[in-house]
């Protein structure tokens, strides 16, 4: 195995096109996962963590095909074996976003008091962060192009 010095990783993740494409995907999914909270949560009533939850994981799926198809199209291998493997990887990444948009979403409502679906929207933002740099360096590995 090649060791990929940090300043190469670190420079592939500043692709400007690609980490416009993925905001414009990310606005998307935070569309999904918002619009699912609030009708899973004011509407059918479940309980805020589990609609998070919920709408998270929908939107993740969503993500993960327009990614797959748009944002990281010329990396990786594209059998179905390997999108297989990148999906999961990319689920077990955004689970690190995920934690941190939920222990956001809750901070916010439960300590401050802010509306839920603001404070959601804050907690998305931050794990923008994690989800982009994971997902660059893990689940499609654009480091090694």
């Amino acid at each position: 195995m090649v060791s990929i010095p940090f300043r190469d990783r670190l420079r592939s993740l500043v692709a400007a096109d690609r980490l416009m494409q993925f905001v414009a995907v990310g606005t998307i999914g935070a569309s999904v996962d918002m619009s699912l909270l609030v009708l899973f949560h004011s509407v059918v009533g479940l309980p805020l963590v589990v609609s998070k939850l919920a709408g998270a994981e929908i939107s993740y799926l969503v993500m993960f095909v327009i990614n797959e198809r748009w944002t990281f199209s010329s990396f990786g291998d594209s059998s179905f074996r390997a999108r297989i493997r990148r999906f999961g990887t990319s689920n077990g990444v955004r689970l690190g976003g995920l934690v941190t948009a939920t222990v956001v979403l809750l901070t916010l409502t439960e300590t401050v008091g802010l509306w839920y679906p603001l404070a959601n929207a804050v907690g998305i933002g931050v794990g923008f962060f994690v989800n982009y740099t994971f997902e660059s360096l893990l689940t499609w590995r654009v480091h090694r192009k």
